[in-house]
Order: structure tokens, then C-alpha cells, then sequence
């Protein structure tokens, strides 16, 4: 290995030639301020812009200041992180912000959570010595992503996770000078481009320039009215991650608290989405045998690998860059629009009431979840499956307005009948959770025999890529995986080129999976953060006394009463859906 040798602040420090200076401090515990950097290293996720300047070191013997996030350490470099001339360098740059930055912290949707707004807290500004025209640009509402570009400061996080991460490039730099911003080309709006609504854009974006469409104020609309039955669902990743927002430890699995919070708030039934994401399993597990028997048996048209179908933002991307291949991905819903087509179907009937008289919430950890319920494929007569889609910060935000003292809420259960669930939809809130609960079925449908050990280590992790082969009773059987749009292209790539290997593929549009959504309490690029909520997934898992999706009593008695069987004519009525091309569409407008 190729080493240098330096010193930072009067500490020696040894490193691989090739560690930046910011690299190179943070390994001897030296704190450097930054603003554009960021950098996820299990997730191969690494911004080095280089343009806020507010992580300049001096390094002596060469006159300017060096921008520690792009300065590679060389042999015998004197490095000083914290003289006054960096500081003053500091504090220029953080006013130079400011005075182009709208001051609205005491309304801005991200005070408290503003990188911008912490920094100028740490360099102590309390005044601006500049003073000039500010910036002014066109807001823009979708149905999911609110921007507000006055707020942006040009760091381009938001355009490394687009591009380089995610690969949909929706997002880059534009125009020159005052007038620079990020957009999407030709300045459209976002409902006229390719975004997936993933929300990769608003996790990293340090203001508010970038934030989710707020409907908490809708929900408490909803919940007051006298005239409607107001249900709420959850999703899995949202109990490991809502703990965050109330000061408790990453990990930290609420669910009890998160189910009592819901019913304090005056929700008529408070269900979970696993009990929905154990009916996906059903119908896509079934879809895969179909598929797979039909393929063991000689059908030269079927379609393989089967791709799972159950995140929203993935399907948006396939829809705009693959739409050659939109016969490929399994036609089962959601789990959150299964839960609401079943809510408003056979819930409703037991309820006696319209389905239009009832509003179903979900409490989501992702901002594609907001579009997907817009989706009209999704409504009947006009009136949507589900009518909300809220992130966990909202949920967060609305327990603070009740003044609820969340971590001293005792626990409750979900309510019944659609709140039961196993330990296989627990972990669809995370990479390889989707096609482990899928196995965990479909090995039994399969074989005819019970699966022992439930457990499947080999698909689980945090690799961007992972393949494995799961043995069902004799016929291997190839499993790929991939999180995060990047990776998912090059799956969808080689399955394009004929080089696929795979039976079946799980995608998940976000890094770690849902508990890395858009929605998601800011984790600030911690991968760490990731982890921690990826083992309470797990825990939850473990520690549910029925581990298998198919077992459910809920979900066998659902279908004996009204569905039938898997596939059935009634379950695809209800509970599948049909993909559309969106590329030539986006060519048009152009």
C-alpha cells in the first residue's frame, strides 16, 4: 500500500495515498465543516464538489486556502484546520450564503433540520456584512417534491444523488452566474420530467430548497370530519426510523408507541401495512411460481426474471427508461395500494359503509408513496384507494402539534382484522426483504414442504449488488437484488442485452430500501443510521410468532371470504395493476 505521511493540527497522521484532507482528519478525530461534501462508503456514494469552500484548511507553503474535501494529502504536508484565517474564510463564505438566502427560518419547513441554518450556528454569525439582490425563482408543486429554488445554495447535492446515485438525471446545474440553479432542463416542472419522486433529493439537500408536499394539515381535516371513517396504515421501515425524531436512538423500534401516538390522534382504526405487504407476498409469490412452472415446462414466452413490483419510485423509473420492458416486472400493487383497495372493497362491506365515506392515510417512509396514491389507475369512479400518503417526519410533526410525550405513550396494538402480520412483512422495509418473505412462501407452495429454516443471510446486506441462489428442494433457483435506481439499471441492462442469470430480481429505489426513504428522519448520510434501522427490521422479524406470509389467519380467512384464491379473477380486480410507457411521452413534451 502506498502511503503519506502528514500532520494536522500538530498530529501526525498516516494515510493511503489518494485520502483527501477531509478523509485524513476525520480518521484522528479532527472535525472539518462541511457543506456540499457528503459521502455514503458502503454505498459507494461519494460528492466531492468542492464548491461552498467552507471546509478550507491552510496548508503551509502554499499561499491560497485549500478546500480540504478535494486537496489529496501529499508526504510532509503541515496541515492547520482551525487558525483565524481559516475561520475568517469560514464565516465570509457562510455570510456570502446568507445574503442571497431568504430569511425565513421561523417558517421554513426544514428549521431545526437545515445543515445551513447549524453551520451558521457553529461559526457564530449573528450579522451579514453583504448585502445585494437576491436570488428569485419559479416554485414548482408535484404531486410529491416541493421546490424552492431561493433556498437553493448551489451545493448540488441534490444533483449527485439524481445523476450518479440514482441515474435518473432529472436534476443538473443550469444557466450561469446569478442566475445558476438546479433544475430539471428547459426549467419544466417535475411532473413534466422523468423524477421517479424516489426523494434521494430532499434526504441530502441541506435547506428547504428540496421537501416533500406536506398533507398533515389535510389528514387533521379528515380526522374532524364527522361524515368520514378515517383509517390510517403503516408502513414496516417507518417504525424502526420514527423513534429518531424524538431524541431516541437509531434502531429503536417504536411500534407500540407509533400505534398508540395514531389512535391518541383520533384515527378511527389504526392498521398496519404489513398486513397488506403479507397479501403482495401471496399474489407475487404466486406470480412467480406461475411464471417459474411455466418456464420449467417449455412456455418460450414467459417472461423472466420477474422483478418485484412493490416500490413505486422503481416503477416510475422502469416506465420512463425502460418502458420496452414493462411486461417483465410482477403486476401486483403495492402493499400500501393493496391495503387501500382492501379497505375500501371488504373492509367497507363489513363497516356497512360507502367506499367513498372512508379515508385511508398511509404513514410512508417514502415521497414516491404521495405520487403512486395520485396514480388513476389507482381509483375507482374517481375516488383513490388511498387518499393520503404522509412521510415519517409528518407523523413526526403532527405527534408534536397534539403535544403527544411520545417516548412515555404506552403501547398498544394494531387493530384487527387488518392488522396482522408476520415476521415476512416486517422486513419488506428493507433491501433483500421483498424476495426473502417471497421465498419464504414460495419454497412451501413449491415443494409441498416445510421450510425449516427461514432465515436467508445470503440475501441480506448492505452491497448495492447482491445475487444468490436459494435451493428449493433440488432446483436452484438465482435471486438478485439491488437498491438504489443506479444499480437497478444495471440489472435492467444486462436483462435487456439477454445476459440476465436471474429467476427473479428485487428492486428498491432508495439506498438500504425503504428505511432509507425520502421520508425518512434526515440521516445526514450516516450509513450507520441505515444499519441500525435495517437490525431492528430483523429484531421485529425474529421475535413474530408466525414468520411466514402465507400462515397469516387473517390473510387465509381474507380469501376465503372474498378473494378466493391468489390470482383469481377477483384478486386481479383488486390487488394488480398494468404499467405504462412515460419515455415517449417526456420526448413529446420536449
Amino acid at each position: 500500500m502506498d502511503i503519506v505521511k502528514l500532520t494536522i493540527d500538530d498530529k501526525p497522521v498516516v494515510v493511503e495515498r489518494g485520502t483527501t484532507l477531509l478523509e485524513a482528519a476525520k480518521s484522528i478525530g479532527i472535525n472539518i465543516p462541511t457543506l456540499c461534501y457528503m459521502k455514503l462508503e458502503d454505498l459507494n456514494f461519494e460528492n466531492k464538489p468542492g464548491g461552498c469552500r467552507v471546509c478550507v484548511v491552510e496548508v503551509e507553503g502554499r499561499r491560497n486556502l485549500a478546500p480540504a474535501c478535494k486537496t489529496e494529502c501529499s508526504e510532509g504536508m503541515v496541515v492547520h484546520s482551525h487558525t483565524v484565517r481559516v475561520i475568517n474564510a469560514r464565516r465570509t463564505v457562510m455570510e456570502l450564503i446568507l445574503s442571497d438566502h431568504p430569511a425565513e427560518c421561523l417558517t421554513c419547513a426544514k428549521s431545526g433540520n437545515c445543515d445551513l441554518q447549524s453551520m451558521a450556528q457553529k461559526l457564530g454569525i449573528r450579522e451579514l456584512h453583504y448585502k445585494g439582490e437576491q436570488s428569485r425563482y419559479k416554485g414548482d408543486k408535484s404531486p410529491a417534491i416541493i421546490r424552492e429554488m431561493d433556498k437553493c445554495i448551489m451545493c448540488r447535492r441534490c444533483e449527485t444523488a439524481c445523476n450518479d446515485v440514482q441515474t435518473v438525471g432529472v436534476l443538473s446545474a443550469i444557466n450561469r452566474g446569478f442566475e445558476s440553479v438546479v433544475a430539471p432542463a428547459f426549467e419544466m416542472d417535475l411532473d413534466k420530467s422523468s423524477c421517479t419522486y424516489c426523494g434521494q433529493c430532499v434526504a441530502v439537500c441541506p435547506t428547504a430548497a428540496l421537501t416533500e408536499r406536506d398533507s398533515t394539515w389535510k389528514v387533521v381535516e379528515a380526522i374532524v370530519n364527522p361524515q368520514k371513517t378515517v383509517i390510517v396504515q403503516t408502513a414496516p421501515a417507518v417504525r424502526a426510523a420514527l423513534g429518531e425524531a424524538f431524541g431516541m436512538e437509531p434502531g429503536t423500534l417504536v411500534t407500540g408507541k407509533m400505534v398508540a401516538a395514531l389512535k391518541k390522534l383520533g384515527f378511527d382504526y389504526v392498521f398496519d401495512t404489513d398486513f397488506a405487504a403479507d397479501l403482495t407476498i401471496m399474489e407475487e409469490g404466486a406470480e412467480i411460481l406461475d411464471r417459474l412452472s411455466r418456464h420449467l415446462n417449455g412456455d418460450k414466452e414467459v417472461k423472466l426474471p420477474i422483478l418485484t413490483s412493490c416500490c413505486p419510485g422503481w416503477v416510475k423509473f422502469f416506465e420512463h427508461h425502460f418502458p420496452e420492458m414493462i411486461d417483465i416486472p410482477s403486476t401486483a400493487k403495492s402493499p400500501q395500494q393493496m391495503f387501500g383497495a382492501i379497505a375500501k372493497s371488504y373492509f367497507a362491506q363489513q363497516l356497512k359503509k360507502k367506499r367513498e365515506d372512508l379515508v385511508v392515510v398511509s404513514v410512508m417512509p417514502c415521497l414516491a408513496k404521495k405520487y403512486e396514491c395520485t396514480r388513476e389507475e389507482f381509483q375507482v369512479n374517481g375516488d383513490p384507494d388511498v387518499n393520503l400518503s404522509i412521510s415519517t417526519r409528518e407523523l413526526a410533526n403532527l405527534i408534536r402539534n397534539a403535544n403527544l410525550d411520545f417516548g412515555k405513550l404506552t403501547d398498544e396494538d394494531f387493530d384487527h382484522p387488518l392488522g396482522e402480520s408476520t415476521g415476512a412483512s416486517v422486513i419488506f422495509g428493507t433491501t433483500g426483504g421483498v424476495i426473502e418473505a417471497a421465498i419464504r412462501s414460495a419454497y412451501e407452495m413449491f415443494t409441498e414442504k416445510k421450510l425449516e429454516k427461514v432465515d436467508f443471510l445470503e440475501l441480506r446486506g448492505m452491497e448495492g449488488i447482491r445475487k444468490a441462489t436459494v435451493d428449493f428442494d433440488g432446483l436452484p433457483i438465482n435471486i438478485g437484488i439491488a437498491h438504489g435506481l443506479g444499480n437497478a439499471r444495471k440489472l435492467l441492462e444486462d436483462i435487456k442485452a439477454g445476459k440476465s442469470e436471474f429467476h427473479a430480481i428485487e428492486i428498491m429505489a432508495c439506498p438500504g430500501g425503504c428505511i432509507g426513504g425520502g421520508g425518512q428522519p434526515y440521516h445526514h448520510g450516516d450509513v450507520e443510521i441505515l444499519k441500525k434501522r435495517q437490525k431492528a427490521i430483523y429484531a421485529e422479524d425474529a421475535g413474530k410468532p408466525i414468520r411466514k406470509s402465507h400462515e397469516n389467519p387473517y390473510i387465509q380467512k381474507l380469501y376465503k371470504e372474498f378473494l378466493g384464491k391468489p390470482l383469481s379473477d377477483k384478486s386481479h380486480e383488486l390487488l394488480h395493476t398494468h404499467y405504462f410507457d412515460r419515455k415517449s411521452k417526456i420526448e413529446v413534451n420536449h
